[in-house]
């Protein structure tokens, strides 16, 4: 590696931290001192003289694999901030979308290349708001102690697992044959196609344009919010079993739609929640920036006092919520109802949760030493496609449940169903997957977006046929 491109590598490292070899390094209390448009000037002009073959392959790369979570690698890599605090995703203090080394104009929505200085109607004052916010991280922001970060981000997984869970149930419901009747087992508009399309709608608001906001009150609501809440709302192993249920049938241009409709609607509307939040924003912005700022400042988690308080109303959060879901899980269960498939499914779903998010740390990372493929987001691959694949082996199992004479059939049901439900439903994604997804269809290579797509779907799909579909046929299972 030449001398140029070992400076580059190290500018991209930093985050465009606006350092080059023409222009010295700004010393820390520079640095405090300067405000965001200078800072996102130097970040831009030092990249002007990098070529983009340099930086448009790996770096690009790894950043759009890293588009929906990198997991837990954060709280152990170099990603922490010079204040101390955690930077738990790439470049987003660059960028309104973490979409590796090409963002997106917020005022035209275009590509805006690294080595081409922003235009100046973009620096502004008022359109930085969305790029990049004009109050930073206080210099004085405590790290904790490393156990005590994982205990936060696993009981933020946790609460905001549950409530995703019970966020979905009710979308089922709301819009399931028993009240709106607009989705069914039997078509192609799937149970979980409206959980599936709001948390996408959401994860373009929350997991892209307000992400930074969000991560100045605190990085382990973030984790909750997105990861959490969104991850857990949205769910790819149900949507696989809907299409695979289909097939069984023999419908099968039912299931190809079931999945084009799925994933148009689903990319679809995070496009839509991406523009919404960004105009919103620009409306907060004219009226009350001060406004925003200070709100920020009031609510920030920078002590350890108050990351203790917020870690133990979310300690009790889950203790209440796993209590309610243990008693009401008995008495549904004595009785034999449907409903204990959703207190079972809010018990075990925090650990599909913490295993999807301990997977994110593969995104980005790519095969072997030389990091082979590293735009394939292989940790959201894995958790989507062995959920779809131990879905369909459950389904099988409960096909075949008059092949176990001594198992009560209603008590197999329901435990199979609300592992189904919660644990695997929270170890799939669709928020996340659609994330990659549009960050991959906005980047320089948008092919790879339909490649993952393919990859994700095919491969679950098919490996479901062998699982679910086959044993069905062959054995004649009612």
């Amino acid at each position: 590696m030449s001398l140029q491109e070992k400076s580059s590598a190290v500018v991209i490292e930093e985050g465009y931290r606006g350092t080059n070899d023409t222009e010295p390094r700004r010393s820390v209390s520079n640095d405090r001192t300067s405000n965001a448009t200078s800072s996102l000037r130097r970040r831009f002009l030092s990249l002007s003289h990098v070529q983009p073959s340099q930086i448009d392959e790996d770096n690009e790369s790894e950043f759009v694999s890293e588009a929906g979570d990198i997991g837990d690698r954060a709280l152990h890599s170099n990603r922490h901030s010079e204040s101390g605090s955690i930077c738990l995703f790439p470049s987003e203090d660059v960028q309104l979308q973490t979409y590796g080394l090409w963002g997106r104009d917020p005022v035209t929505s275009k590509a805006i290349s690294p080595v081409t200085p922003l235009p100046e109607e973009i620096i502004s004052p008022l359109s930085t708001g969305v790029i990049i916010s004009e109050d930073k991280k206080p210099e004085n922001t405590t790290r904790l102690p490393k156990l005590l970060e994982y205990g936060s981000c696993m009981t933020h997984l946790a609460v905001f697992g549950i409530l995703g869970v019970l966020t979905r149930y009710l979308l089922q419901k709301l819009f399931g044959p028993g009240v709106v009747g607009v989705t069914s087992d039997k078509t192609i508009l799937y149970l979980d196609l409206p959980s599936n399309m709001v948390g996408s709608l959401l994860m373009g608001w929350f997991g892209v344009v307000f992400k930074v906001d969000l991560s100045y009150v605190s990085d382990y609501l973030v984790i909750g919010l997105t990861t959490g809440y969104l991850g857990s709302l949205t769910t790819f192993s149900g949507w696989n079993q809907k299409m695979l249920e289909l097939s069984v049938e023999r419908h099968w241009v039912f299931a190809l739609l079931g999945f084009l409709i799925g994933l148009y609607l689903a990319a679809y509307s995070i496009i839509f929640g991406v523009e919404t939040a960004k105009g919103f924003r620009q409306i907060l912005e004219r009226n009350s920036v001060c406004g925003i700022t200070s709100s920020r400042r009031r609510w920030r988690v920078d002590s350890f006092k108050r990351h203790l308080v917020a870690l133990a109303v979310l300690l009790l959060m889950l203790s209440s919520l796993r209590s309610i879901s243990g008693i009401l899980l008995r008495e549904e269960f004595n009785s034999s109802s449907s409903e204990a498939q959703l207190w079972l499914g809010c018990i075990v779903g925090p650990f599909g949760v913490w295993i999807r998010w301990l997977l994110a740390r593969l995104n980005g990372r790519g095969l072997g030493k030389t990091g082979l493929l590293k735009w394939v987001p292989f940790g959201t691959l894995i958790a989507n496609v062995s959920a779809a694949c131990v879905v369909a082996a459950l389904s099988t199992v409960k096909k075949a449940h008059n092949l176990f004479v001594h198992v009560n059939t209603t008590t197999c049901d329901i435990v199979a169903t609300g592992i189904q439900f919660g644990f695997l439903g929270c170890l799939s994604t669709v928020s996340a997957f659609i994330a990659e997804f549009n960050a991959m269809r906005e980047s320089k290579y948008p092919w790879r977006a339909y490649a993952y797509a393919m990859a994700t779907i095919c491969t679950s799909f098919g490996l479901g046929i062998l699982i679910y579909c086959v044993p069905v046929w062959t054995r004649a299972y009612k």
